[in-house]
Parts: C-alpha cells; structure tokens; sequence
C-alpha cells in the first residue's frame, strides 16, 4: 500500500517560516515528480511547486516564488518545502503528491497529474 505521509505544519505568524516534509512509503519514486499542492477552505487545490524526477530541477507557481523552496530526494523518497516571509493568503492543506513519471514541465506543474496524495498538513498564518 503507497502511503504518502507530510509532516511540519502548524502555526505560524506573517512573515516566518515553517518546513514541510513528505516521506513515501509502499514503492520507489526514483523515476517520478514529486510535488506539492495546497487547498485553502472553498478554493479549489492549487499547484505550488513540483521537483523533476531526479531532483535537477525545481519549479514554483507564481504566488510563491521567491518565499518556498522544494526538495527532493528519490533515492529516500522525500520532498519538503521550505516555506519563508508566509503571508496572509498562504493559509491551507497542504498536500504532498507523487506518481508523475514524464518529463512535460506543463504536466509536473499540474496537481491532477500526480496519482498518490497524502492526508494533507494544515498551515495557518496569524496577522
């Protein structure tokens, strides 16, 4: 059984930091993307960054880059993200996810192509 497990959520006010950590249990994802996304109460999941399948290279949706960072490793079967300046609007799930095996840039940063999820950890951001 494929078990994604995050870890590393909690509270924090505007303008820290927090990491997040994903490890992957029940198979290798030395040949898939790793990624992360993010659902806030109403909205719908929204993509937030993605590592190719051999960690070279790292992507970020627009209203992140420059504050979070993700990393992965597929020989240990973990990515993180190292979430700096949170703002206001960063609250949410946040969902790490595994399973995309291509090369497409458009495709790793699309949430839908990813096959396993974990149960999710919550952020919240205090003004």
């Amino acid at each position: 059984q494929v078990q994604l497990l995050e870890s590393g959520g909690g509270l924090v006010q505007a303008g820290g930091s927090l990491r997040l950590s994903c490890a992957a249990f029940g198979r290798t994802f030395s040949s898939s993307a790793m990624a992360w996304s993010r659902q806030a109460p109403g909205k719908e999941r929204e993509w937030v960054a993605a590592v190719s399948r051999n960690g070279g290279s790292a992507y970020h949706a627009d209203s992140v880059k420059g504050r979070f960072t993700i990393s992965g490793d597929n020989v240990k079967n973990t990515v993180k993200l190292q979430m700096n300046s949170l703002k206001p609007e960063d609250p949410a799930g946040y969902y790490c996810a595994a399973g995309y095996e291509g090369t497409l840039v458009a495709a790793m940063r699309t949430a839908r192509r990813y096959n396993y999820w974990g149960q999710g950890t919550q952020v919240t951001v205090s003004s």
